[in-house]
C-alpha cells in the first residue's frame, strides 16, 4: 500500500508540474480530431 501511495503521489507531482503541455497536447489533438470532421463533410 505504501508503494501505491508513494506512486499515486508521484503521479500527481509529474501532472501539476506539466498540466499546461498535457493541455497542449489534448488542444492539438481536439484541433486535428475537428479538422478531420470538418473536412469528412
Amino acid at each position: 500500500m505504501h508503494v501505491l501511495q508513494h506512486s499515486y503521489r508521484g503521479l500527481g507531482l509529474v501532472m501539476q508540474l506539466n498540466w499546461d503541455r498535457i493541455l497542449f497536447v489534448g488542444a492539438i489533438a481536439a484541433a486535428l480530431f475537428l479538422g478531420a470532421f470538418l473536412g469528412s463533410l
